[in-house]
């Protein structure tokens, strides 16, 4: 489920022009509206962003060698977990109740009920589709 990333699975890395690099500030942005007033500090506009291509689609977004966030086959962009554990308020998040969790990290979706039963928890306004921050009774989120 959790990968480790070494050089020899990136196939390829590039520097982005500018309007890519604008294009994904702004996607970025928009899928991340906590994150704004601090986007100029984790992407500056006069340092180099790379996009290193891994296998299977997935491709790192690098800034000064520390990537930031990641995205598979031009899906969202989804921070990764040292930026989420820097800033860990930059998403909805979800509380599954004891019972849940087994199944949900063996990847099983989550449904109704591990969020309604006692122990679980919502965030209000998430729309279908939209990545959440999951957590554990008596987790630190």
């Amino acid at each position: 489920m959790f990968k480790k990333f070494s050089f020899e699975d990136i196939s390829a890395q590039n520097q982005v022009k500018t309007s890519v690099q604008r294009k994904i500030r702004q996607s970025i942005a928009e899928e991340y509206p906590g994150l704004e007033p601090l986007l100029e500090d984790l992407l500056p506009k006069k340092s180099p962003l790379l996009v290193a291509k891994c296998q299977n689609h997935l491709n790192l977004v690098v800034v000064n060698n520390v990537p930031l966030f990641f995205n598979v086959r031009d899906g969202p962009y989804m921070p990764t977990l040292r930026l989420l554990h820097q800033y860990p308020d930059i998403m909805k998040k979800f509380q599954v109740d004891r019972g849940a969790i087994k199944f949900v990290l063996a990847g099983a979706n989550i449904m109704c009920p591990g969020l309604t039963s006692p122990g679980g928890a919502m965030d209000d306004e998430v729309s279908e589709e939209t990545p959440v921050k999951g957590c554990q009774q008596g987790d630190w989120c």
